[in-house]
């Protein structure tokens, strides 16, 4: 009899500790649906399980894409914040004005005029920060520069270009100077600065926005003295024919179909960084050929992620990661929003300045609005 009590006993044991081990592995094994499992790597770091990362899905500038599928980008967004992107190339301006993006988790636009275009929509913002930043300058030739240098438009000051005399050289264009006029007589026509659609992207809208301060004697224009100058903001995009509507569709052009096609674009100075490294084996003929002119003044192209939805907040935090913020300079040019260092010397393309110093303010949403509207836009 004690024997078959003991029996009975130990089996009752062993059916007890198996149903807690049922129920332990239960709950390790099954956290809430978009809630990372936190694991340890070798540094001893909680990173969140890949297997229980969520997807968000957004619109983004296109020069930001080759950050976004960057490999190392990727790996610290899904193991390190339990995230996964999938993101569509779309126009800053267009973005912000597209009523139909309540089905996103985020938009990444190129500049705060956006923001602020999308924030006057009263659409869903759940947080908005900004990420990056990177100058808006000027691409061109080595001989067209040395040609401006003896206009005295351009100036070479510690290894960096800079257009000292904006105001002059948008004069010279706003006269219909030819090329041959300024000593380049195996460029055809007038002088152009090409730019991007300023309706629908950012590069082109924000230099149309520099453009509107600079012919307003070098004060931001404001509902009083836009007026005056928009007429000649919209003749100097008129003049320019067919525009791309991507920055990196018209840089690609730009170096691609050399000097003839457009002696002179506006660009960001990450496009030339970002291409410096993925393009090391090409930089000794491009450094040699290719000349970035930071204008005096420029404007700030700031990148601000708008989080639609609650979890697009986790990608603000996650992009504000100081080994993703050191990624973004070392390998595709934006300077930190976040004060991170950026040192020039992380490239061997020559020519960057450690800061940007002359800067001035965006015309408002208001005017920047005014102007999209005289140069096509809705």
């Amino acid at each position: 009899m004690k024997k078959a009590a003991g029996l009975i006993l130990l089996l009752a044991v062993i059916i007890i500790a198996v149903i807690t081990v049922s129920l332990n592995r239960g709950r390790i094994g099954n956290s809430m649906p978009g809630t990372p499992t936190s694991r340890t790597n070798g540094n001893g770091q909680n990173q969140a399980a890949s297997q229980d990362a969520i997807t968000l899905t957004g619109y983004v500038g296109g020069e930001k894409l080759n950050f976004l599928s960057d490999p190392d980008v990727v790996k610290i967004l899904q193991d390190k914040y339990g995230l996964i992107l999938q993101a569509d190339r779309r126009g800053s301006i267009e973005m912000a004005e597209d009523p139909n993006t309540g089905s996103k988790d985020f938009l990444w636009p190129s500049s705060q005029v956006a923001l602020e275009i999308y924030k006057e929509s009263k659409r869903p913002l759940a947080q908005s920060d900004i990420i990056f930043n990177s100058p808006i300058l000027l691409y061109s030739w080595a001989s067209v520069t040395d040609a401006l240098v003896k206009q005295g438009v351009v100036a070479k000051v510690k290894n960096a270009y800079y257009v000292v005399d904006f105001p002059k050289l948008v004069k010279m264009i706003e006269a219909g100077r030819q090329w041959k006029d300024v000593g380049m007589p195996q460029l055809y026509g007038r002088m152009t600065i090409f730019s991007t659609d300023p309706t629908v992207s950012n590069s082109g809208n924000m230099f149309a926005g520099l453009l509107a301060n600079v012919l307003n004697k070098g004060q931001v224009v404001d509902q009083t003295s836009l007026p005056a100058v928009l007429p000649t903001v919209k003749k100097f995009y008129d003049s320019q024919g067919f525009m791309e509507q991507s920055s990196d569709v018209i840089f690609r052009q730009f170096l691609n179909k050399g000097m003839g096609d457009k002696p002179i674009i506006v660009g960001y100075e990450a496009q030339m960084l970002e291409y410096s490294v993925q393009q090391s084996q090409d930089l000794q003929k491009r450094t040699e050929a290719v000349r970035m002119l930071y204008p005096q003044p420029t404007v700030w192209s700031s990148h601000p992620l708008i989080a639609i939805s609650s979890n697009a907040k986790r990608l603000i935090t996650a992009l504000q990661d100081p080994d993703i913020q050191r990624i973004a300079w070392q390998k595709h040019g934006f300077r930190s929003a976040s004060g991170a260092s950026n040192d020039p010397k992380a490239f061997t393309f020559t020519g960057i300045p450690e800061t940007i110093d002359n800067v001035i303010p965006m015309p408002s949403a208001r005017e920047m609005k005014q102007i999209i509207t005289a140069l096509g836009g809705k």
